[in-house]
């Protein structure tokens, strides 16, 4: 038994990129498992820090930042909240309408700034960049990115008695490990683009950029090419995601060792004495979860009953700019940020969204010598504009127009409803292919010969199984139990025959 029921859009002049998308792929029965997640929160207490080096974090902007804790990311969480992102309108499309991560939760949970210069500069050689402002110079350098294992290795330890030039040295090293292990995690998973570097040679300069915006400049990208069925990987800041989810979402909450604490600050904080998920969940387990999703599941303003004196001052004065239609940008991205789609997150009514142009992400060379600031003066136009474009709620209180709209411009539910014998069948299929991502994605760097061959078993019996069991079967039809008996029952006796 099948949902037949068409799950929309209905009128697709919002999502026009529905046959592109993974709920498109999941509906026909294509299931891709979880996202690989690409964050290096786990390795940044390995960095020994002086107090000079703190004093230039935090001139940076990065003070609150470095206080990031190391998540355990729930793959499957981000992989089904991934299935209702889309890249039309930078925003999660739920059953009870649409909800985002704006600059409010950036601000709030990492204690970026949301104001400021855009995340922007010069693009220079990466190798006259690392010399002139590293003093020294990796020796694979392609792409225009730099491992972090090297980073790590050269500047992870300053004495608190060296110069001045070589704690500046190795303050920028640990900036860049930082953004590159956090906000700017790129898919390759150990390396980051040099270009970031060039926005440390002056501190007090560096402070005065709007990370948060650039944090979700790159995000919001991220979420975009991950929602795409051709993708398996993530990047970007995926503890903001998680946490950003445990804040709204009455969706595989985790449990606490005690009390979390509610006078800290940044927010994500909170978070940091969980000691797992409420539930083992997989990606289709979460997939139902947020297919049936209630008002009374959504925490509208979950920032609200946290201590606001905590919050800094400059901080406070800039949440402003959360309800700002504008264009955040990172270098070579610019992506829209758009607060009237989800007023209800300001404690606002919602009414019908503006209408969202189409535009088309360029994907634009980031090489050294390229002007970048003269191909990005639209969206540098948009940001400068950014204290006028403030939004605000409708008049009325009644939402009904808003939802009645909305069900016809959606994506209704990801996820068919099946038979018990095919839910069962997929439930195991889509588990199986989770172990087998986690299995692959487990480094076995600094294991014993005995744990790495534990490891290799594990990789060996989990593909074996999904080979032999699994595979055989196509992905849009599940025979029926007896007939896979039977079929391997013939099998056997023709072998023996």
């Amino acid at each position: 038994m099948e949902l037949k029921e068409d799950p929309g859009p209905i009128d697709n002049y919002v999502l026009y990129d529905q046959d592109n998308h993974v709920s498109s792929a999941v509906w026909d029965g294509h299931e891709r498992g979880v996202l690989r997640c690409h964050e290096h929160t786990s390795m940044l207490d390995q960095w020994k820090l002086t107090p000079k080096q703190i004093k230039l974090v935090e001139k940076a902007g990065f003070g609150y930042l470095r206080l990031l804790p190391a998540m355990s990311l729930d793959n499957a969480l981000i992989a089904a909240l991934v299935e209702r992102w889309r890249r039309e309108t930078n925003t999660f499309h739920l059953t009870v309408g649409e909800l985002t991560i704006t600059l409010e939760d950036v601000s709030l949970l990492l204690g970026l700034a949301i104001d400021g210069e855009p995340v922007i500069g010069p693009i220079s050689a990466p190798s006259s960049v690392c010399e002139k402002l590293l003093g020294r110079v990796p020796e694979d350098l392609n792409g225009g990115m730099v491992k972090l294992t090297w980073l790590k290795e050269f500047f992870s330890e300053c004495a608190e008695d060296a110069p001045l030039e070589e704690t500046e040295r190795c303050t920028r090293a640990y900036l860049l490990y930082l953004v590159g292990s956090t906000i700017f995690s790129t898919t390759t998973g150990n390396k980051v683009p040099v270009m970031y570097l060039s926005l440390f040679e002056d501190f007090d300069k560096a402070g005065k950029f709007a990370w948060g915006a650039g944090a979700l400049a790159f995000l919001y990208r991220a979420l975009g090419n991950a929602s795409l069925k051709s993708q398996s990987t993530i990047s970007g800041c995926l503890t903001l995601v998680q946490c950003w989810s445990y804040s709204r979402l009455n969706v595989g909450l985790p449990k606490f060792n005690q009390e979390p604490d509610t006078h800290c600050f940044p927010f994500v904080l909170k978070w940091r004495g969980k000691s797992g998920c409420r539930t083992k969940c997989n990606v289709v387990s979460y997939r139902k979860a947020l297919d049936s999703l209630n008002p009374c599941d959504v925490q509208w303003l979950p920032y609200k009953d946290l201590d606001s004196t905590a919050i800094p001052e400059d901080t406070k004065a800039s949440l402003i700019l959360r309800a700002s239609r504008t264009m955040l940008l990172c270098f070579d991205k610019a992506e829209r940020h758009l607060p009237d789609r989800c007023l209800r997150q300001f404690g606002l009514h919602q009414t019908i969204p503006k209408h969202v142009e189409r535009w088309e992400r360029k994907s634009r060379i980031v090489d050294h010598g390229v002007d970048l600031m003269g191909k990005m003066d639209l969206a540098l136009k948009e940001w400068s504009e950014r204290w006028v474009h403030i939004v605000d709620g409708g008049d009325i209180t009644d939402e009904g127009e808003y939802m009645q709209w909305y069900h016809k411009i959606t994506r209704k539910y990801i996820g068919r409803v099946t038979s018990s014998l095919e839910s069962e069948y997929q439930r195991t299929v889509t588990a199986m292919r989770e172990i087998a991502s986690i299995a692959d994605i487990v480094s076995a760097e600094g294991l014993d010969s005995y744990n790495r061959e534990l490891l290799d078993e594990v990789k060996n019996i989990v593909h074996k199984c999904l080979t032999e069991q699994f595979e055989e079967i196509p992905n849009d039809k599940v025979k029926k139990k007896g007939n896979r008996k039977r079929r391997q029952k013939d099998h056997l006796s023709m072998e023996y025959e």
